[in-house]
């Protein structure tokens, strides 16, 4: 099996290639045994390379790594496409955000004003990757993974169809976190999840026939033990009936996760530029500690990841529990082992919506539990969502549409019908003066 990794320079990738070092996946009978790099960056390319060299020391059967030179070289032929790119870099990510800070409301890389400014900068290089996949791969499945990974997902699928399937490792770590708080082993639950990507609600969480979520709400010690129960609190968990994505706190939390974003003297893509560039040029200057710096800057990394949400809710440090049990790439690897090997398995996926909500539309992308095989990934039946979810997911699905119609057509009006629908944007004024700005 081959896999392609568009973004290849990113520093997530070596996240992948560990993941496809392990014991199990060397021994699976369709297991990867090469992995093609391709990235616009060719020093970025080269030092991520230097870390998948030294993970692989060692390693026996550890899978080949080629660096493309083009897209075309990169994903003609291939039999999986891992697509994680960032069009603008993490200096895109700084404008993004601080924009809309500037203007009072919110600035998040994927939710609000931030959000819609990247899917505008992205889905247009995401459509080139799709048709040139489409025309050079047309039997290969592509795993998206590029943020905001639910509008991207959709966009590319006027081009793959039911070929590109997005993934996000947020609502398996809450699941994750809720079946170790209910005190059972995360492998043995089944799981009710469903809305959008970094929108979505656990709905419940069943162990040998029997519903835990219940309890769990009712349980604020429980609560207190993991990153979800202290972001919301027990009171508002109970109101609602489920766990949200860690996500809906910049919805629910609106005011206070604002006025911590603002009062922070960095935006998280500020403090990731700072980070990624410091490491990228100490790799670069010795390629042989790549690996070694690569994961002191990981660890930072994940140990600060959502702190203004942490701030916002009383504020508390990251522990080893919540950051426990791999992340995106388990989810990358296990679609792929799915699909290759034909082996039915349950994941929560980024997929049409096929008639699962019927007030959605049929071919809008929607984040839910799947049943994924050689055929692809299909949602399996869920409860229908609330009033409240529903009404939220509808308005965010409009935004997502009309952020995919700007993008495409380059049309002014479908940007800023965009920025003004967000429930995140409280004015059509405010939304066009961070049009304008981030021209």
């Amino acid at each position: 099996m081959r896999l392609t990794i568009i973004g290849g320079g990113g520093f997530r990738v070596p996240l992948v290639y560990r993941a496809l070092l392990s014991d199990a996946a060397r021994e699976a009978p369709d297991r990867c045994t090469e992995v093609t790099l391709f990235d616009t960056d060719p020093a970025r390319v080269r030092v991520i390379a230097s870390v998948l060299a030294g993970q692989a020391s060692g390693v026996a059967g550890a899978p080949a790594v080629r660096v493309a030179e083009s897209l075309d070289e990169a994903v003609r032929g291939t039999d999986f496409v891992f697509c994680a790119v960032r069009v603008g870099g993490t200096a895109g990510r700084v404008r993004d955000e601080r924009v809309p800070l500037d203007e009072g409301v919110l600035g998040q890389e994927t939710v609000g004003a931030g959000g819609v400014l990247y899917g505008l900068r992205t889905i247009p290089v995401a459509l080139e990757i799709a048709a040139r996949v489409r025309t050079l791969a047309p039997d290969a499945w592509l795993i998206n993974f590029t943020n905001p990974a639910g509008m991207v997902t959709e966009a590319m699928s006027t081009e793959l169809g039911h070929r590109v399937i997005g993934i996000c490792d947020s609502p398996v770590a809450l699941v994750r976190r809720a079946a170790r708080a209910a005190g059972v082993d995360p492998a043995a639950v089944g799981y009710g999840y469903l809305g959008l990507n970094h929108l979505g609600w656990l709905r419940s969480l069943t162990h040998r026939g029997r519903d835990l979520l219940p309890g769990l709400l009712a349980d604020d010690a429980a609560l207190a033990t993991f990153e979800e129960g202290r972001l919301f609190g027990g009171d508002w968990l109970r109101a609602l009936g489920a766990l949200p994505n860690e996500y809906l706190h910049y919805y629910y939390f609106g005011r206070e996760t604002l006025a911590a974003s603002r009062a922070t003297a960095r935006t998280r893509g500020e403090y990731l530029n700072r980070q990624q560039s410091a490491f990228f040029a100490a790799a670069e200057r010795d390629p042989g500690r790549a690996p070694a710096l690569w994961e002191r800057a990981r660890q930072e990394r994940e140990s600060t990841y959502g702190a203004e949400g942490r701030a916002a809710a009383g504020g508390w440090q990251r522990d080893g529990q919540d950051m426990a049990g791999g992340g995106y790439e388990r989810v990358a690897l296990d679609l792929m082992r799915a699909i290759a090997e034909d082996r039915r398995t349950r994941l929560i996926l980024n997929v049409r919506n096929g008639g699962a909500v019927p007030a959605m539309p049929h071919d809008a992308i929607i984040e839910t539990v799947c049943e994924a095989d050689a055929q692809g990934a299909h949602p399996v039946p869920c409860l229908s969502p609330g009033l409240a979810e529903l009404g939220l997911m509808l308005q965010v699905k409009a935004v997502e549409r009309a952020t995919i119609e700007a993008a495409a057509t380059g049309s002014r009006r479908a940007a800023l019908r965009a920025l003004a629908l967000h429930p995140l944007v409280d004015s059509p004024a405010v939304a066009a003066r961070i049009l304008a700005a981030h021209d």
